[in-house]
């Protein structure tokens, strides 16, 4: 989080002017970044989970067939639903999806805080007041991108999983 010191900074040597450290639109994108960026990292980290315990299961079913027959019969059956369930948890919370979307738009909110710090692109010229207005439209516009992004893709994988004639 940004301090009120001269040397205030982000990241190491990222200064953030006296001028918008305090300021609720720099506040903002802080915290949604941080938030992105950890949701993704959380999202990466359950979807390659899920994934290697599916992989895992899947290569150990040839290695189950030599065991004695009716333990080989349970072993592969129980191997088959658990790698169906991990899929199904998989695609109910849509990690894979949730992963590169959240990314995308930390990256978004990133390449907006240089394009502000920079004062490059929609901030060039613009006096201070100005400059946060714009941030803080902009930081709102990519996040109200993403939520209407998640709402419409929910509600596609919702349809798409409801029976015919329901």
């Amino acid at each position: 989080m940004a301090s009120t010191d001269k040397n205030t900074t982000t990241e190491p040597g990222i200064n953030v002017p006296d001028f918008a450290a305090a300021q609720p639109a720099w506040l903002r994108l802080e915290d949604q970044m941080q938030w992105y960026d950890n949701k993704s990292l959380h999202s990466q980290r359950w979807y390659k989970w899920l994934k290697l315990a599916q992989v895992a299961l899947a290569v150990l079913i040839p290695v189950m067939s030599l065991l004695p027959a009716d333990l080989a019969k349970w072993a592969t059956a129980i191997s088959g639903i658990a790698i169906a369930l991990l899929e199904a948890v998989q695609q109910m919370n849509q990690y894979s999806t949730l992963w590169v979307t959240y990314r995308a738009t930390a990256e978004r909110l990133k390449h907006e805080k240089y394009l502000f710090l920079s004062a490059a692109g929609p901030y060039r010229g613009l006096p201070e007041p100005e400059r946060l207005i714009q941030l803080a439209e902009r930081v709102e516009e990519h996040v109200s991108t993403e939520h209407a992004n998640w709402f419409n893709e929910t509600r596609r994988v919702a349809a798409t999983a409801k029976p015919e004639g329901k």
